[in-house]
């Protein structure tokens, strides 16, 4: 590409993007004059019926459900696709309500539309003095667990991956970084500023269901894939303890956070962490949470190898 044409391709990209982060600032913004359950439902609805209409990405999702669920029939996998559209349009409004949204009591621990599963975990976590990393995946209301963590006083600095649009990027990393913890971009630097986390004994998050091209050679659903070898290598390094954290949807508006147990990464001969066995039992972990609330996952990206 000319220098030219390059630097008008780079302007008319700018602009497109700054017109869909108008676009979609203004909806968040019309969202947040209707009550939360009411800008969840008609999220839910309006990507049920738009999201289809994205066709270049609802034929990966059919084609990602396919391979994962080659026992389902289409009517199946049809259904399917059309409710994680439902659920990618509740992810725009639950970025709008999102620390409304955490209303746990712990005096009232049913009160509330958030129920908690391993609450005691996050205490242990607060006063434990080890350096730790709670992993999750792209998996129902994700956003909720470093605001889960920060109301029962537990820091965690998350490594996340901006969205393309420059825009969204800095308003989700300007909102997020005073309400829900530290936030990491992946980038260059991004590692670094992990490892001084962990060297200082705190808590990181990580996403790890992400296609790396670099990575760790794994199976997802039986497929080969890369995944990114960041967090046990991050384990191994400062011997961090290991948990697995997930925030799903349930009915009626409501979700459950669970905190789950400590996983004992496998480990090597001399007794260090095995990165390519420890990526393998990553994945198992998140493909059984994929398999539980199929409908919640985001199919929309290419996760295998081709």
């Amino acid at each position: 590409m000319k220098p030219g044409s390059a630097k008008a391709w780079l302007r008319a990209k700018r602009a497109r993007d700054w017109l869909v982060a108008k676009t979609a600032f203004a909806v968040m913004g019309a969202l947040r004059w209707l009550p939360a359950d009411a800008a969840l439902s008609f999220a839910d609805r309006a990507g049920q019926l738009l999201g289809p209409l994205a066709a270049s990405r609802h034929r990966i999702a059919l084609d990602n459900l396919r391979k994962a669920f080659p026992e389902k029939d289409e009517a199946w996998i049809a259904a399917t696709a059309k409710r994680n559209w439902g659920q990618m349009g509740r992810v725009a409004a639950e970025y709008v309500f999102l620390d409304d949204l955490f209303d746990y009591d712990l005096a009232r621990p049913n009160a509330g539309r958030i129920e908690v599963a391993g609450a005691e975990i996050f205490e242990q976590l607060r006063t434990s003095g080890r350096p730790a990393i709670l992993f999750t995946a792209h998996l129902g209301c994700f956003e909720l667990l470093p605001v889960a963590a920060a109301a029962y006083g537990l820091e965690v600095t998350a490594m996340f991956r901006p969205p393309n649009n420059r825009y969204i990027a800095q308003r989700v990393l300007s909102a997020r970084r005073t309400k829900g913890g530290h936030l990491v971009p992946s980038k260059a630097g991004a590692t670094w500023a992990l490892a001084t986390k962990l060297g200082e004994n705190g808590k990181i998050g990580v996403l790890v269901d992400q296609k790396f091209k670099r990575g760790a050679q794994t199976t997802f659903f039986g497929r080969a894939c890369r995944t990114n070898p960041l967090l046990p290598k991050l384990a191994r390094q400062f011997d961090a303890d290991v948990y697995p954290a997930r925030a799903v949807r349930l009915p009626g508006n409501r979700y459950r956070l669970e905190l789950q147990p400590r996983v004992d990464l496998p480990r090597s001969e001399d007794g260090s962490v095995d990165v390519a066995g420890s990526c393998q039992r990553l994945n198992d972990i998140v493909e059984a949470w994929v398999r539980e609330h199929p409908s919640q996952w985001m199919w929309f990206h290419r996760r295998w190898s081709k």
